[in-house]
């Protein structure tokens, strides 16, 4: 969350306040309400549509699989994402992700993942400019695990990339690169990343790749 938007003392504040109205509600009757209930705090950034916030480094969320959300968050809590010191996006949501109750004793999780999974798709504003058709070939070796029009795939746990924040992509391949994300053994999908993003020889790369992928339409 973006400090100078969203200062940390109201964003605790706002966690104290959510948390104290949340035990009154049965815990587990409705995923979808709960997890509504939950989303109120992280709105703050990705917004109540789930289209998120370049200027709070805050990626489109809304439509993500339930199961890519609940993985993506026990990671953060795990110490998996969100530990190297360069990776401001991932500092920034692992203390989010350690408000929700752990996996083994709350629903937390499971709730607001399939919440965000059932808000409508949306479509990010475009930002990144790059050679569509050079983009194409650097895709091929994405395509065993993300599909051809960028769907992903569950059973292989890789992500959609159609419609993901276009900015938030290119940032995580750079940071594949650098060796920011992709190096703890916490984190075996990140540690296959990381070989897969050395693949492009440079940011030019990166840029056409993620070009290519904003052309992409998973209902094709």
């Amino acid at each position: 969350m973006n400090p100078t938007r969203h200062p940390a003392s109201w964003v605790f504040t706002a966690a104290i306040a959510l948390a104290a109205a949340l035990p009154g509600m049965p815990a587990g009757a409705g995923d979808l309400e709960r997890g509504e209930a939950l989303y109120q705090l992280c709105q703050q950034c990705h917004g109540a549509e789930g289209a998120g916030d370049p200027m709070a480094l805050a990626p489109s969320i809304a439509g993500l699989p339930q199961w890519f959300v609940e993985a993506q968050l026990v990671k953060f809590q795990q110490g998996a994402r969100g530990t190297h010191f360069d990776d401001l996006e991932g500092m920034r949501m692992r203390p989010m992700s350690m408000w929700l109750g752990r996996p083994a004793d709350s629903a937390d999780v499971a709730d607001v993942a399939a919440y965000v999974a059932a808000m409508p798709k949306v479509s990010p504003e475009q930002t990144v400019h790059g050679d569509v058709e050079a983009g194409k070939a650097k895709y091929i070796p994405c395509v065993a695990c993300h599909g051809q029009q960028g769907e992903g795939n569950a059973a292989l746990k890789a992500p959609p990339l159609a419609g993901m924040s276009d900015w938030y992509q290119v940032r995580s391949l750079q940071k594949f690169k650098e060796g920011i994300r992709g190096t703890n053994p916490k984190d075996p999908q990140g540690m296959l990343m990381r070989p897969m993003s050395m693949t492009l020889a440079d940011e030019q790369a990166i840029l056409d790749v993620v070009a290519y992928i904003n052309t992409l339409d998973p209902a094709e």
